[in-house]
């Protein structure tokens, strides 16, 4: 009987921690997905599902790089989720550059933390999750590389003015070193 009573108090505890997670990720603006310990997609936001124009269905209980029909089985982010992520817990500002099929080129700044249980009583019945955010930064890209276009050009254009400028200057000091000599 004790045993029944402690393992619906852990599935309790466990649905309620659940429902506070997915309430804390649907609430932001930017894409996350919620991995499992195998990368496997546990959920994902609602910002996930419009910025890569996915449904749950074919998102949920895959493994990360599985996601459009491999789509997301980038070597820098397998790097990070298998590399870096299990030596650090967290990762913060990587840049991922990446063509997807359906929405186009995408540069992507992604940041991810484990959560791991503390070592205690409640450790083996929460099971570890990755909470990997995804921001978005092709617009901003495409303003800057914009921005950076646009200075190389005014920059020629000065330099050539300036240019011009210089030989107008000597040719008019020329003129005036002439006139001093009559």
């Amino acid at each position: 009987m004790e045993t029944n009573k402690n393992a619906d108090l852990v599935g309790r505890l466990w649905e309620e921690s659940w429902t506070y997670i997915k309430t804390v990720v649907d609430v932001v603006r930017e894409p996350v997905l919620i991995l499992d310990k195998e990368l496997r997609v546990m959920a994902a936001n609602e910002s996930f599902y419009l910025a890569f124009q996915v449904e749950a269905r074919e998102t949920e209980n895959r493994v990360v790089y599985e996601l459009g029909n491999g789509q997301w089985n980038i070597p820098s982010l397998r790097k990070l989720l298998e590399d870096i992520l299990p030596k650090n817990t967290f990762f913060k500002g990587f840049e991922v550059a990446h063509e997807f099929p359906v929405i186009g080129r995408k540069v992507m700044i992604l940041n991810a933390r484990q959560i791991h249980p503390k070592e205690d009583a409640t450790s083996g019945i929460f099971p570890p999750i990755i909470l990997l955010a995804i921001e978005d930064v092709t617009d901003m890209m495409v303003v800057a590389e914009t921005l950076a276009s646009h200075a190389k050009q005014v920059e020629s254009k000065l330099v050539g003015h300036t240019q011009k400028l210089e030989l107008q200057i000597k040719k008019l000091e020329k003129e005036v070193s002439e006139l001093k000599r009559k």
